[in-house]
């Protein structure tokens, strides 16, 4: 994955740092199904990954739903997938914990791209 720049359109939502990777995900709770939604412009103009789930915005219960979904989705272990920014706001910032982050974030961006 080539270094991108955050205002373009095809911008990746995520991007490699010393630990893995950190990805940008806007949240909706308590939603029709769980489901990555695909990629939306966040209004600092970067982009962000949309992802919705059914549980309710209580007790860190989307929080979770949205850790076990992502590891779901992309047969991650759930225990590297943690939330570093944004535990209670809908904008949230996930560090996805890797050994080889330019690679990690080489599949993730292919599966976002390929199916949300």
């Amino acid at each position: 994955m080539a270094a991108a720049d955050p205002h373009t359109v095809d911008a990746p939502p995520l991007e490699p740092c010393a630990r893995g990777v950190r990805l940008f995900v806007r949240l909706t709770p308590k939603a029709s199904r769980n489901a990555v939604q695909g990629l939306a412009a966040d209004a600092d103009g970067g982009r962000v990954l949309k992802v919705a789930v059914t549980v309710v915005p209580e007790n860190g219960k989307a929080n979770q739903a949205l850790v076990k979904l992502l590891a779901k989705v992309w047969k991650l272990p759930k225990s590297a997938v943690s939330i570093t920014a944004g535990a209670t706001d809908r904008r949230k910032t996930l560090l996805i914990e890797s050994d080889e982050p330019q690679a990690l974030a080489d599949y993730l961006w292919e599966r976002i791209r390929d199916h949300g």
